[in-house]
């Protein structure tokens, strides 16, 4: 054992005092004894010469500090913040000794020798953890450069520092390690604030000072900066600590990635605190839990990336002056002059450029903000090469990350004022949503005239192109890969319809709209057209936008929208991935309107296994082949009250419920006249696009370059 170099014993619950025997373990080099019980004096360690770190952060120590301590070499890294030791033994500040909290001092309990007495009160501190000096907004963030080290008390600035403790166990980190800086895209508001964090391998204290006694808020602005979300080995780690606000756990076992449904997405956390003896403590602890070598040995520990505090009392007024110079009101008058002359010029030709932005940024998106740099960087400044579709939107690229993310890059064509309020709209609609079977928003682009929205890349494009697209992008897809595609789209449109906190209504479902992984998994993509459903409204009257041939009768006739006319467009595009087929384009003779009109004609004639795509050859289950198509066109009821809702489709497909259940009478499709006034709509739908242009995704003639497009993004 006397030969032992490191010993950790950290939490846990240890009582008593230090033993003697420790100054014979001659080889020890670190020793952490870290938040315990641990009271009385220090021992004689004086004679472990090879010891370079100690810990002894958060126990109940008293009397004087020993003098080895104070006459020990400066290589020595000692941390005794947070325990009771005699004020008058207290040596100088220095950076290898951290003596925050150190002594009895009473409420107060801070280091007087390091800190000048408060002149006044401060109602407010903003801080940069790791990054330098920056303004967000009116409100000033102050740098926090300062390298780190294991036993560290920074008290330069006036009213607030910082305690650091620890090191990373398993890695010799620099000091310059213990910032942490963003190397990926940032997908948050006030970007500026997530590319540096503060890291610490145990305990880091913020602390304010001179501050007016009262009520606060403390904002703590957290992003996942060093781990990722994409398939490689970076993408195992967890990050696990705990948060204290005046001595008050407030956050057990917090994850920032859990928190922010991703990496690399802004965070922020309010929390009330009271200050009563002019001092406000923040700590961020690590306890142990977590991953400790993802993506290498020694990642682990809280990361804080800003820090706002500001009182819920507005600061004193100083006082006015109360004299005017004739000079200064001649020049406040020219200067009123020339604003309002200002102010017409930018609101004519600037103020309408920034418009969308201000929309944007005014919006509480949980998504990153990308700069034009760095797409062009992705895109290899759009490179003609990169390009892999044009339509009514625009155009979309494919591009690669730094940190080797493949993106789709979706572009808004810029004269494109359709467009415009879709873009915000898509933004707004799925920025906060998180399903697998939902395609993901990495972010946006808005500076200037640029508007673009940055997805993650799907490898197998468009379910569309993968049935009926061109033969030489057509893949073979078996019947268990198109039996899991229907149950996934069903089970986004039941996350979008009932699970998610904003209950939404997609408008626009298709086989276009319906992206496929490399592994052949669905994702519901394209939100340019859809609406918030609100629960205390039964339907919404709307002006008809989406497809033809996708479209519910009630919607296309009437402009009724409920979520059950995502189901109805559910039932077409399950229909189309069974038979391998546009519903649109197969009229296999003049009587016969779509796919879903000879759908009808073969559930008459009790023969729906026709409809299964030929190409599967004998090689599908007739059985699961049969319920599917009945659910399908139970999906397809011209009446929308009986259509299921979709997570009891979810539990048909899955075999959890009967379709038995929907006893539907097959008689309620037999009104041609239904059919035929919902044929003569569509017409009209196509005349008025065509003549109008309002909504590129209502002309046939749209749709055919649609299905010719090698990307879906682009289908507004």
């Amino acid at each position: 054992m006397t030969n032992l170099e490191r010993l950790m014993l950290r939490s846990c619950n240890i009582s008593g005092k230090i033993p003697t025997y420790l100054a014979k373990f001659s080889a020890l080099t670190t020793l952490d004894l870290s938040f315990n019980k641990l009271e009385g004096e220090i021992p004689n360690l004086g004679g472990l010469t090879k010891l370079d770190r100690m810990y002894l952060t958060g126990n109940f120590f008293m009397g004087p500090v020993p003098e080895w301590i104070n006459s020990r070499n400066t290589d020595l890294q000692i941390d005794l913040s947070y325990n009771n030791f005699s004020e008058s033994s207290l040596p100088p500040c220095s950076d290898t000794l951290n003596l925050f909290r150190s002594y009895d001092g009473g409420n107060s309990k801070e280091l007087a020798k390091c800190l000048a007495p408060c002149s006044e009160d401060y109602y407010s501190f903003h801080v940069n953890c790791g990054g330098p000096k920056t303004r967000i907004g009116n409100t000033d963030f102050e740098m926090d450069e300062e390298p780190g080290g294991p036993a560290k008390f920074v008290h330069t600035e006036k009213n607030w520092g910082t305690s650091r403790t620890g090191h990373f166990w398993g890695h010799d980190r620099k000091t310059n390690d213990y910032i942490a800086k963003n190397v990926s895209a940032l997908k948050a508001n006030d970007s500026e604030l997530y590319t540096t964090a503060r890291l610490s391998p145990l305990s880091l204290t913020y602390y304010g000072r001179c501050l007016a006694n009262g009520n606060y808020t403390v904002t703590l602005h957290f992003a996942e900066i060093i781990f990722r979300d994409n398939q490689s080995f970076r993408s195992l780690g967890r990050r696990i600590f705990d948060v204290y606000i005046q001595g008050e756990r407030m956050l057990k076992d917090f994850n920032i990635e859990d928190e922010a449904k991703g990496v690399d997405k802004g965070v922020k956390l309010n929390f009330p605190a009271m200050v009563e003896n002019k001092t406000l403590e923040i700590r961020f602890q690590y306890t142990g839990k977590g991953t400790t070598a993802v993506p290498v040995r020694g990642t682990f520990g809280p990361l804080v990336s800003a820090i706002s505090v500001k009182s819920d009392s507005k600061p004193p007024s100083k006082g006015k002056k109360k004299i005017f110079f004739a000079t200064g009101a001649s020049l406040l008058a020219l200067f009123l002059i020339l604003a309002i002359i200002f102010y017409h010029l930018w609101t004519r030709y600037i103020g309408g450029r920034i418009s969308r932005e201000k929309e944007l940024r005014g919006l509480d998106l949980r998504t990153g903000f990308f700069t034009y740099r760095q797409i062009k960087a992705a895109t290899n400044n759009f490179d003609a090469a990169n390009k892999i579709g044009e339509g009514g939107f625009g155009s979309v690229y494919k591009g690669l990350l730094l940190d080797g993310t493949l993106i789709a890059v979706k572009q808004l064509a810029s004269k494109s004022k359709q467009g415009n309020r879709e873009f915000v709209n898509e933004i707004g609609m799925i920025s906060g949503l998180q399903h697998p079977n939902l395609v993901k928003l990495y972010g946006c682009c808005i500076e200037g005239n640029q508007l673009l929205l940055v997805y993650e890349y799907m490898e197998n494009n468009s379910l569309a192109r993968a049935l009926f697209g061109p033969e030489e992008w057509q893949l073979e897809i078996d019947w268990l890969t198109r039996h899991k595609i229907c149950v996934g789209i069903a089970k986004g449109l039941a996350f979008l319809h009932e699970e998610s906190t904003l209950k939404i209504v997609h408008r626009d479902i298709k086989a276009n709209n319906v992206l496929l992984d490399k592994d052949l998994n669905p994702k519901i993509s394209d939100f340019g057209l859809a609406k918030l459903d609100e629960e205390e409204n039964t339907h919404i009257n709307t002006r008809v936008a989406g497809t033809i041939g996708y479209m519910a009768p009630e919607y296309a006739l009437w402009g009724y929208l409920t979520h059950k006319v995502d189901v109805y467009s559910f039932g077409v595009v399950a229909l189309e991935i069974i038979a391998g087929k546009n519903n649109l384009k197969y009229r296999p003779n003049e009587n016969i309107v779509c796919l879903l009109d000879w759908a009808l004609i073969l559930q008459k004639k009790q023969s729906l296994i026709e409809l299964v795509d030929p190409r599967l050859g004998s090689n599908f289950n007739k059985d699961e082949a049969e319920k599917i198509i009945r659910i399908a066109l139970l999906c397809t009821s011209m009446s929308p009250t009986l259509r299921p809702t979709m997570s009891e489709v979810v539990s048909m497909l899955q075999g959890d419920k009967s379709i038995q259940e929907f006893n539907v009478d097959p008689s309620v499709y037999d009104s041609e006249l239904k059919l035929q006034a919902l044929k003569e709509k569509y017409d009209e739908l196509c005349l008025h696009s065509s003549e109008t242009q309002t909504h590129a995704s209502t002309s046939l003639a749209m749709e055919e370059i649609k299905s010719k497009s090698s990307h879906p993004l682009l289908d507004q």
